[in-house]
């Protein structure tokens, strides 16, 4: 009687503790996230060329998923994923993956860009080599330890 009793109690606290894994707990070990631009003149942007049609901004509004809140503006261009207005409940291990649909199958199958910080409004990521944004549809917020989509992004031409 009491072998059943202290099972089902841990399974409980088991199901508990994989539920709320990405729920509050910080990961200080995820990869940081840094950035930096050097600000072009005015007389450089306008001499700059046109950017070609392969290079044309993809944008996208972030929105929660799953109970979740995620909320901000994604826009790429050329190889350059940029967040705008970000910010994401607080997960232990939050990436940021470049997807054709917002399922966990989805995910699998998408391309990981990196550790995306949960209250940081302004975030780079450099899309990898041979990857063409064209070719997906989502960016999406996903925690990798719960296997769990907190939110995305429609892109739109």
């Amino acid at each position: 009687m009491r072998a059943s009793h202290l099972t089902g109690a841990v399974a409980t606290v088991a199901l508990g503790l994989a539920l709320t894994a990405c729920g509050g707990a910080k990961d200080m070990s995820a990869e940081p996230m840094t950035s930096t631009t050097t600000p072009m003149s005015m007389s450089t942007q306008m001499s700059m060329p046109m950017s070609a049609p392969s290079t044309a901004a993809v944008t996208g509004m972030f929105a929660g998923l799953n109970g979740k809140n995620v909320a901000g503006t994604a826009t790429i261009t050329g190889g350059t994923v940029e967040l705008a207005g970000f910010s994401s409940d607080e997960g232990p291990d939050l990436h940021l993956y470049l997807t054709k649909g917002t399922t966990e199958a989805d995910v699998k199958g998408g391309v990981r860009l990196g550790a995306i910080a949960y209250d940081k409004a302004a975030q780079r990521f450099t899309l990898p080599e041979g990857v063409a944004a064209a070719d997906y549809t989502h960016l999406v917020v996903h925690c990798d330890k719960a296997l769990a989509v907190f939110g995305a992004a429609q892109l739109g031409r």
